[in-house]
């Protein structure tokens, strides 16, 4: 029976350890919504006080009324926005983990290529936004190359540190044991520049919100950005504000993403 129950300690420990866990996530989604609706309440109340004309400050109701208008096509636009910001955020994931990975394995690709991607992303993205539409035309597309152009960055100069952070004692004891490229990469590299790639994913994931809303700033016929410039020379408040927070949404909406797939993936390569 104690042999029993000694073996049985470790499962009990863990079933503690795991319910503990979810009461802190609980507890941290609470207080999470409960400062968000305590925002909401103090702006409600704050508009009715001082009686803020709605121009300036639209109350939460207000605003949230403009939903049910079918003059600005939320749905439609919110669809725009986020193909824009997931198809830019997408490729600059891509194209910024593969040229990481390229500046690992050759310095002749980094003495090449690195300056280049440095130059590139010196160019003030409000710039391109012209030159997009004079080679793109109007559409979705200039404003992913936008996006696309903000966010690959990050992703790329956090992987290639990452990649370069390993050991270079644990490099040569693989290289010893007669580890192909692939091995070292696959064991040690990628598994301890995981966290490097996902801090520049959560910075990725903010700028192509960004990058989307310059784009549908600059010219477009569609999306949440197209309908703020539409609605400023009316002085249409309400609509901007909903705007701003549906874009808000679907960066959240991204980020969250985004840190699920780092738990899942980082806890499988632990694992």
């Amino acid at each position: 029976m104690e042999a029993q129950s000694a073996s049985l300690a470790p499962d009990e420990r863990a079933d503690s350890l795991l319910r503990a866990q979810r009461r802190a996530a609980t507890l941290r989604a609470a207080v999470v919504v409960a400062v968000h609706l305590a925002v909401i309440v103090c702006w409600q109340i704050s508009v009715d006080v001082f009686h803020i004309p709605a121009f300036i400050l639209p109350s939460p109701i207000a605003t949230l009324k403009t939903l049910a208008s079918p003059n600005y096509a939320w749905p439609t636009n919110t669809l725009v926005s986020a193909a824009e910001i997931c198809g830019g955020y997408l490729l600059g994931v891509l194209v910024g983990v593969t040229l990481a990975l390229l500046f690992s394995w050759s310095r002749i690709f980094t003495l090449i290529l690195l300056p280049l991607c440095v130059s590139m992303n010196m160019i003030p993205k409000v710039a391109l936004g012209p030159l997009f539409i004079v080679w793109f035309s109007y559409g979705i597309l200039p404003n992913i190359l936008i996006a696309f152009s903000i966010c690959f960055f990050p992703v790329l100069l956090t992987t290639a540190r990452g990649l370069r952070e390993v050991p270079p004692d644990l490099l040569d004891l693989v290289r010893s044991l007669k580890g192909t490229r692939w091995q070292l990469f696959r064991k040690i590299q990628l598994p301890g520049a995981l966290p490097y790639v996902f801090s520049g994913m959560k910075v990725g994931a903010v700028l192509a919100v960004a990058g989307a809303v310059v784009g549908e700033f600059i010219a477009s016929e569609r999306g949440l950005g197209y309908i703020m410039i539409q609605v400023q020379s009316s002085l249409d408040t309400p609509a901007m504000l909903m705007a701003v927070i549906l874009l808000t949404m679907l960066g959240v909406l991204l980020y969250g993403a985004v840190l699920g797939i780092e738990r899942l993936v980082i806890r499988d390569a632990r694992v």
